[in-house]
């Protein structure tokens, strides 16, 4: 993978960038026209058109909004519940959206976490998801492998008191890769995610099933290898009492034996990031 040109992002990163700075752009767009009664579905709809007024037209998947409880998926048992419901928003509630919009080709996917007025219990989830950031980044640039990452993110929010509330989707995983999509006139989606992105994970799921390496990143034994070069969208969630709180966004990883260059986010002018710098 070309990561740098002349000092500055490839080509094709600079793709990716884009795309995922749209992404938490709309976050903060869509969370700004938040308010009382605003349901979850609602506020999904706001993210798809908002996107789609700028020119997305596919999608990893479709949006997803989470309020209250649902932030930390409480008692979540089936993939169903993931998907937005009439759960209407109420003053100091906690919320997360979520998207993955494909543009130009290139995927992101994201994640924004959220209130409506003032809550210090998601305010302090927030803060402490910062140590996870830096962890994950130091341990990848390690080569340890993704399985035993993935448990030392677990023993990090032990420590911190949370619960993981990545666990809760499918495979229990914390990321899994993003790639280039096809650009097709008509981009169907199954049960919520973009076919042409499933046909590439699928795809990757094959090619990493014969080469030992999986392009899910899970608790599990097929994750029990080093991290593999590719973009890798990141998710860690943490849970406490009801209230969830998590970031995400793509993580580069290279096959340079520069420390720096071997793995790298794809870029540090994100919310979350702004808002840690802003609190030191």
């Amino acid at each position: 993978m070309t990561t740098e040109v002349s000092g500055e992002l490839s080509v094709e990163l600079r793709g990716f960038r884009r795309v995922q700075r749209l992404a938490y752009e709309c976050a903060e767009a869509v969370a700004a026209r938040l308010g009382p009664g605003v349901t979850e579905r609602e506020a999904a709809r706001m993210q798809r058109e908002w996107l789609r007024e700028r020119g997305v037209r596919d999608w990893f998947h479709l949006p997803f909004a989470w309020f209250g409880d649902r932030t930390a998926f409480v008692n979540f048992r089936i993939p169903l519940q993931f998907f937005p419901t009439d759960r209407a928003l109420e003053p100091g509630m906690p919320f997360i959206l979520d998207m993955a919009p494909v543009y130009e080709g290139h995927t992101a996917d994201i994640g924004y976490s959220g209130s409506l007025g003032v809550n210090p219990v998601q305010d302090r989830l927030m803060a402490d998801l910062e140590a996870h950031r830096e962890l994950i980044l130091r341990e990848v640039r390690e080569r340890r492998p993704l399985r035993e990452i993935y448990e030392d993110v677990d023993r990090l929010m032990v420590r911190q008191g949370y619960a993981n509330r990545h666990r809760a989707y499918p495979f229990g995983v914390i990321a899994h890769k993003v790639d280039r999509v096809k650009q097709r006139r008509w981009s169907p989606h199954l049960f919520g995610f973009g076919t042409q992105s499933l046909k590439g994970l699928a795809a990757d799921a094959l090619h990493g099933h014969r080469e030992g390496w999986s392009p899910l990143w899970s608790p599990y034994r097929f994750s029990d290898h080093p991290p593999r070069p590719g973009l890798w969208a990141v998710e860690p969630h943490l849970g406490f009492r009801g209230t969830g709180a998590k970031f995400e966004e793509i993580l580069v990883v290279t096959d340079s034996r520069d420390p720096e260059q071997s793995a790298f986010w794809l870029d540090d002018d994100l919310p979350h990031v702004r808002r840690w710098a802003e609190e030191k």
